[in-house]
């Protein structure tokens, strides 16, 4: 029997969803067809999904297996979505829109079953692999977006296999006097007694830190300083929120020397936070830098204060230095991903591998 070429994928958010068919020809997959809808208009997956199969352009193959990656944790086939009153399970979505296998899988997750199958224009290099170092191993993939996600991978003869981690919110160790300092001044903000690096290291974060900045004695005035208290404390749900670190990256871009400071300091905690990862996974097959943040900051990370940071790691800095460390700047590298984990399961006859269900 000839295996089906084409995939069901989709990328379930709380705002937007993400719905697309792939297909596998020549070594590669290829987007078919693609629609997104916005989430909150919708009572479930089940009839989002019943809606695009039943508007597939004419003499479109319907798929028989997808895979979906959701915002929240995924157990035993069943998902609560995190900012969604929904919640999933793979049968019942099978059988609603008559698919033989549908997964469930987190969207932070589901990134390290694309990494095998990313093109030169999905990703960018931030330091190259050395001559020795093994092809083979394991890999990770961390990423700065609301909070900070983190994954593991590890190659097998029946292809890789990706392993949940919430590494980002471990505790935040601060490595100098300003990050010290940063540090006792958030806890205090935000009523905490203990700081977790995605406090930090995010695009949440990033936020944080510049408010910080903001409040030092030689900020005064600053044109931002109003905008980063009102993204604290005056934005409620009729009120749009200013996005002050897309703000403050322009402004640091601008010359801006207080706000580049701020960034500085990000991308340096960014960057050790990289390191502490490749380290503790030993990830000799590739550290990769996803999120919302990898795109919009390609240029801070390819920059010294973050491989820097990165590297400097005492008697292990020549082997982080060895490491290839890539960014994935695909927009769609959720929904890419989740093909890439549907056309690999069914290669291999349906089998989900039970280590990361």
């Amino acid at each position: 029997m000839v295996a089906p070429k084409t995939f069901l994928a989709g990328d379930l958010g709380g705002t937007k969803t993400l719905l697309a068919l792939y297909r596998w020809d020549e070594n590669q997959l290829t987007t078919q067809h693609q629609r997104r809808y916005v989430s909150t208009e919708w009572s479930s997956l089940g009839p989002m999904l019943g809606d695009f199969i039943a508007h597939l352009p004419t003499g479109m193959e319907k798929p028989q297996n997808g895979c979906i990656a959701v915002a929240g944790p995924v157990s035993n086939g069943e998902a609560q979505i995190t900012n969604l009153p929904w919640s999933l399970k793979e049968k019942d979505l099978c059988a609603t829109v008559g698919l033989k296998q549908l997964e469930l899988i987190n969207d932070f997750g589901v990134l390290i079953y694309g990494l095998p199958f990313l093109n030169t224009t999905q990703q960018v290099e931030l330091q190259p692999a050395q001559k020795d170092t093994p092809k083979q191993g394991p890999v990770a993939i961390l990423g700065a977006g609301t909070g900070l996600g983190m994954a593991r991978g590890l190659t097998t003869k029946e292809g890789i296999i990706a392993l949940p981690s919430e590494g980002g919110h471990r505790e935040f160790a601060p490595r100098s006097e300003s990050e010290w300092r940063l540090s006792e001044w958030l806890k205090a903000d935000l009523q905490l007694k203990r700081l977790s690096v995605e406090r930090i290291v995010s695009g949440t974060g990033l936020g944080h830190v510049v408010r910080w900045r903001l409040q030092q004695s030689d900020a005064e005035g600053h044109p931002l300083r109003e905008i980063a208290d009102f993204w604290r404390h005056g934005a409620d749900d009729h009120c749009d929120k200013p996005d002050l670190p897309a703000l403050a990256s322009q402004a640091a871009e601008d010359g801006d020397l207080v706000i580049h400071e701020a960034v500085q300091l990000w991308l340096s905690a960014y960057g050790s936070a990289a390191g502490d990862l490749a380290l503790q996974e030993l990830c000799t097959g590739g550290l990769w830098v996803a999120g919302g943040t990898a795109a919009k900051q390609l240029q801070g990370l390819r920059s010294s204060t973050f491989l820097e940071a990165f590297r400097n790691k005492g008697r292990f800095r020549a082997f982080l230095e060895q490491l290839p460390v890539m960014a994935i700047v695909d927009p769609d590298a959720g929904l890419f991903s989740a093909a890439c984990r549907a056309h690999t399961f069914t290669e291999q006859g349906g089998k989900l591998n039970q280590l990361d269900r």
